[in-house]
Formats: C-alpha cells, sequence, structure tokens
C-alpha cells in the first residue's frame, strides 16, 4: 500500500441499475416512469430564457417549494428540496445520524442505506424482514440512533401500514424517522399527514418515479420546520446551488398538474394488477406490491436463468444476487404493451423449457 492510500476514505459503491440503449429494448429494471412527463413541462422548458443560465440559481428554490407545499397542503417552512430523493435522503444521514448508537434499516431494502452509512461512519444494524418480506415493527422498539426505511419497500414493494409506522414513531421519541416513500404514489399511504403530530418525523418523496422526472433529479421532505432548517443550514455549507434552473422550471410545471399525475398513477396501478394476473396464471409468487414494481420468484424457474433469457430478448428487469432474493426478479411496470409483451415471452419461454425438461433433452431457447 502506498502512504498516501492509507489516507483514502474507500467504499463499496452503490450499484445502479443497467441503464442499456437498444432501439427495440423493453427496460423493466430501473422503475421508471413508462409515460412522458406532464405537458406543461416541456412547455416549461421550450420558455426558459437560456440566457438565465448564466445566473445561479435561487439557493432557497422558492418557487418549486411553494408548489410543492400549496399542493400538498403544508407551509413552506416544512418543505426541503434537492438533487433527487438520493440527495435529500444523504443529507438527512449527515444531517441528523449522528450519534455512537447504530441506526436500523431492514435487511432487504435499498441498498445506497448501507453505503451511506459506511460513507460517513455511521453504525447501523439491519434487522431482518420476516418469511413474507414484511418489516417487523418491533425489532424497531430498541435502542438506536435513527430510523429509515422505505415504504412501499424495496426492492419488495411491501406497504408498511400507516398504524404500525405510528407505533415506531411513539416508541422512539427520541431519535429522527425517516419514511422513504419513493413508490408511494402508486396506491399505498403517505405518512405525510404524521409530521404534525411527531416533530421527529421526515418523509422523503421524489419525482423520479410517479411524475416521470427521473432524468432531472428532484427529491423533497416534509417535516417540521427545525428539521427543516437543520436540513437547510447542512445544504448550505455543502453546497448552496444544489437545484439548477432547468430541474426547478420542470419540477414546478410538473408539481402543479395534478389531473395529470393522478392519470398516469392510475394507469401504472391499473397496469400493475394485470400483470399480477398474468403471473399468478404462470405460477409465480409475489407479496402484493404497492410500487410500480412487482418482486416475483417462480418455484420451477430459477430467476437467473429468466432474466439471463430477457436480456437476450433485449427486455430488462433487475436481479439481485443476494441471500434471501436471489430467486426473485424485480420487474418495473411499464405501458400495457410493453407489459404485454413481457407476459408473452414468458408464456413461451416456459413452454420451451417445459418441453426441454419433459423430454431430458438440452435445448437453448431461441
Amino acid at each position: 500500500m502506498k502512504t498516501w492510500e492509507k489516507n483514502i476514505r474507500k467504499v463499496i459503491p452503490y450499484t445502479p441499475g443497467e441503464q442499456p440503449n437498444q432501439p427495440d429494448m423493453i427496460k423493466l429494471n430501473t422503475n421508471e416512469n413508462p409515460y412522458p412527463p406532464a405537458p406543461g413541462v416541456e412547455k416549461a422548458l421550450r420558455e426558459l430564457e437560456t440566457s438565465s443560465l448564466r445566473l445561479y440559481p435561487d439557493p432557497t428554490s422558492g418557487e418549486l417549494v411553494r408548489a410543492i407545499a400549496e399542493v400538498y397542503g403544508v407551509e413552506e417552512e416544512q418543505v426541503f428540496v434537492g438533487v433527487g430523493s438520493d440527495d435529500v435522503l444523504a443529507m438527512c444521514f449527515m444531517t441528523f445520524f449522528n450519534s455512537e448508537k447504530p441506526i436500523l434499516f431492514p435487511d432487504i431494502t435499498y441498498s445506497f442505506y448501507d453505503v451511506w452509512a459506511e460513507l460517513l461512519r455511521i453504525p447501523y444494524e439491519r434487522p431482518a424482514l420476516d418469511d413474507r418480506f414484511h418489516i417487523v415493527k418491533e425489532d424497531y422498539f430498541r435502542e438506536n440512533g435513527g430510523i429509515i426505511f422505505p415504504n412501499p419497500n424495496a426492492p419488495t414493494g411491501v406497504e408498511m401500514p400507516l398504524g404500525e409506522i405510528e407505533e415506531i414513531l411513539r416508541k422512539n421519541p427520541d431519535v429522527i424517522v425517516i419514511i422513504d416513500e419513493a413508490y408511494v404514489d402508486f396506491g399505498a399511504h403517505s405518512a405525510l399527514p404524521l409530521i404534525e403530530k411527531y416533530d421527529n418525523l421526515l418523509v422523503v418523496q421524489t419525482f423520479s418515479k410517479s411524475r416521470s422526472l427521473a432524468g432531472m433529479r428532484i427529491g423533497y421532505a416534509f417535516g417540521n420546520p427545525e428539521l427543516i432548517r437543520f436540513l437547510n443550514d447542512v445544504k448550505y455549507s455543502f453546497n448552496s446551488y444544489t437545484m439548477n434552473r432547468t430541474a426547478l422550471a420542470a419540477g414546478t410545471a410538473s408539481v402543479r398538474d395534478q389531473e395529470y399525475f393522478r392519470k398516469i398513477c392510475r394507469e401504472i396501478i391499473d397496469t400493475r394488477e394485470w400483470t399480477k394476473g398474468q403471473l399468478r396464471k404462470l405460477g409465480f409468487e409475489f407479496q402484493d406490491s404497492r410500487s410500480n414494481f412487482i418482486f416475483a420468484s417462480h418455484p420451477d424457474y430459477p430467476a437467473k436463468e429468466i432474466f439471463e433469457a430477457l436480456r437476450e430478448k433485449h427486455i430488462y428487469v433487475r436481479y439481485f444476487p443476494k441471500a434471501r432474493i436471489d430467486n426473485y426478479l424485480r420487474i418495473t411496470i411499464g405501458t400495457r404493451q410493453e407489459m404485454e409483451t413481457f407476459v408473452a415471452f414468458l408464456e413461451t419461454y416456459m413452454g420451451k423449457r417445459e418441453e426441454t425438461y419433459g423430454s431430458n433433452r438440452t435445448v437453448v431457447f431461441e
């Protein structure tokens, strides 16, 4: 080891989903929205004066914060925004998780949590999900330095009832509890109403999924004004100009078009429920997802083999070679046409597999 190398902060980085670029691909691997953003987003970007790009953006993100506050019925002082919910969550880790006690998050969850904890030298423990991939609320009734988990959880799609979240809050009045609601708009219940009752609660959401703006990187958090003020103090000490002008314009236009937002969420929910029915007919097993993806396993067909067969046909889903979930696929909900093509492939593939195994011959699926 070189002398200077001992002073390098080394971590195992988060691994994002594959970003293929084939013209004929069906991309169901990164939980993106298959539909375009609200029409007003394009209009806002077309009307943006390019000459304004020579100026720094508003460090307070005032216009976007006002729009979010109005739509969600909260005060501006209760809203924090950042460059995607990843940026917001990273700021939360830096701001609120500074105890010598371990923070708590599930063993199967968003895999950025342990990366941030390792990077920032935050001790952590990961209580195991139960056999149905549900969070066991009692595991969070012990001494800790903070709590974070997604609801619905990722990659499982399982929702924790608000009553159980409130039990966790009641048992943990002296630490910050963060509910990561990246997927809440697809049929789950938000913990947002609880911020008026619990001053240690932060609720984090994103424009990347339900609002079709993953490419713009916009995230936001709700909490009591004191928590938001602490977050802004850290933000201004780290980077005062996190939100650029194009993102602010696009985000403001998007959040104000609630009719389009509700329409697209309904379309994805309907397609998800149709896909669940088709997967059940094929023998797949999964918990009841309340997100824009399904986390599914088949008792007779290894997930890795299905993943590779799909990939050969430029149909991309997510496979995690990790303990407890290495026989599951996370399948993002695309358009109805995309999901019909995906299901048709599985029907054909499984038909080939049955013929192959029934005759004890090795046949390559084509």
